[in-house]
């Protein structure tokens, strides 16, 4: 079963909470006892129904002010794929949380109301995804409820944001969806109030969509993130060297050159909680054993000897700036990579 990772976007008050609230609960993937805390939840803040936007906001301040701040993942699965979602916040000044949420994802829905359209968080969020290489996009026109469900709006919003997102090169894909996150109208089931929509229903877009394609199988790396030692009677001279493959193939035998230093060695097996495999690629992880017994640290980087990485002095990066304060050109900086850093 593979694993979408999606991340939810949007200008303050669009419902993203709410939709991944109502995407849980229409699957069926909260338990009787969140349920019951939700339900209670409610009730003390006044609300008539139960609100689903409190499954996501954990922090007492998200819940007084009714506004996601924090990044808040949610996990959840149906019988065709995994799930891994990022709330991300929608005010302008947490803007940094969502580049944050977003930084993993392979899919992003972009939550617009549709009483308002495009407007410029839109824009940014939008933006940001196209930033980041997120290539697919799903547009969820939410709260149609608030305007009859009306085609006209929702053809005139998605009409709008195509030409926007005209400019974004790195989108490959675009889905628009009307949706009522309040009502579940298309999100997991279909709408009988928009019986001029023909296309998916979210849910059935989140697991359909081919993500499988976009990880890079050419250039083999493998950061090492651990060096095991037992120090066990039964694993007294195991040296292996875990960690997660970056891109690329890895097979026992493969001749690799460890990073930096220049050692050259042979793989000579490849373990996984599964037991030992024939090959590895990304984005899995393994722990590698090697033929020879030499220096290699956690943050040295291992790639196959017949295709090395180019080294540079300089180096050309879109950079997403956190800081409140603009960066000044020329500033000295330090540049991290894995556990190595260098100033710049």
């Amino acid at each position: 079963m593979d694993l979408l990772r999606f991340t939810t976007a949007g200008s303050v008050d669009d419902g993203k909470s709410t939709l991944i609230g109502r995407l849980l609960y229409d699957s069926k993937s909260i338990f009787e006892d969140q349920l019951e805390a939700m339900e209670e939840s409610s009730r003390r803040r006044g609300d008539e129904n139960v609100n689903l936007a409190l499954l996501t906001d954990g922090l007492k301040a998200e819940r007084e002010q009714g506004i996601t701040i924090d990044v808040a993942y949610r996990y959840f699965a149906t019988p065709k794929r995994k799930f891994i979602i990022a709330d991300t916040p929608g005010h302008t000044q947490y803007t940094r949380n969502m580049v944050t949420g977003a930084s993993t994802a392979n899919l992003a829905i972009i939550l617009i109301d549709a009483r308002k359209g495009v407007i410029e968080q839109t824009k940014r969020h939008s933006f940001i995804a196209n930033l980041l290489r997120i290539q697919h996009l799903v547009v969820a026109v939410n709260k149609m409820d608030l305007v009859d469900y009306s085609e006209k709006i929702y053809n005139q919003i998605v009409n709008d944001y195509r030409e926007f997102a005209s400019r974004l090169d790195n989108i490959v894909d675009i889905t628009a969806i009307p949706i009522s996150a309040l009502n579940g109208d298309n999100v997991v089931d279909k709408s009988e109030k928009m019986a001029w929509y023909q296309g998916p229903t979210l849910l059935y877009h989140l697991e359909n969509v081919y993500v499988g394609g976009e990880e890079n199988h050419v250039d083999a790396r493998f950061p090492v993130q651990w060096v095991i030692r037992p120090m066990s009677d039964e694993f007294h001279d195991f040296r292996g060297y875990a960690g997660r493959v970056a891109g690329g193939v890895f097979k026992p035998g493969d001749e690799i050159t460890v990073l930096p230093s220049g050692f050259k060695t042979r793989i000579k097996a490849i373990h996984s909680t599964d037991g030992e495999k024939e090959e590895a690629f990304a984005p899995q992880s393994v722990c590698l054993t090697l033929t020879d017994e030499i220096d290699i640290s956690r943050g040295d980087t291992l790639v196959k000897c017949n295709n090395p990485p180019k080294v540079e002095q300089d180096i050309e990066a879109m950079v997403c700036w956190f800081s409140s304060k603009a960066m000044p050109p020329r500033a000295k900086l330090i540049v991290r990579h894995t556990t190595q850093e260098t100033k710049a």
